[in-house]
Formats: structure tokens, sequence, C-alpha cells
């Protein structure tokens, strides 16, 4: 059974963390990451990594990135 294109789920992870340096995306401490969450969508994911962006924006070093899951799953697609 084929999915169409509006039941496709388009997963997206969205996580961050304090890198070691602004020039690079080495974090510092690999075992401190901060998992947000997995979200069925874009839309979504991207309200939660810009509320978590806007919490820690005093912080330079601290980044939070979204992962699109669905393009690592099927690859083809």
């Amino acid at each position: 059974m084929a999915d169409t294109v509006e039941n496709k789920q388009l997963l997206h992870l969205v996580f961050g963390g304090e890198l070691e340096n602004l020039k690079g995306v080495k974090f510092s401490d690999l075992d401190a990451l901060d998992i947000v969450g997995i979200y069925p969508n874009y839309a979504s994911a991207h309200v939660a990594w810009k509320s978590k962006a806007q919490q820690t924006v005093d912080n330079a070093h601290m980044r939070y990135f979204i992962v699109h899951l669905h393009r690592l799953l099927d690859p083809e697609d």
C-alpha cells in the first residue's frame, strides 16, 4: 500500500548543545546534549527549535538544530 503525500510522516528531530567554538559544529560535551524531541512535520519542529533557541539566547555557544529524519530514513524519496 503506497503512502500518499498527505499521510506521509516527515519526522524531524530537534536537539542542541554547547559548541566548542563558534566556527564549527563540534559539541563541547556530548553527554549534555539536549534532545528536545521528534516531531511529525517541519512546522512543529520549527516551533520547538525557536522556543529552545530563544531560551538560550544569552549563551552564544549554545546551538539548536533541526534534523530531517525522513530524509535519512528514506533517502530516495
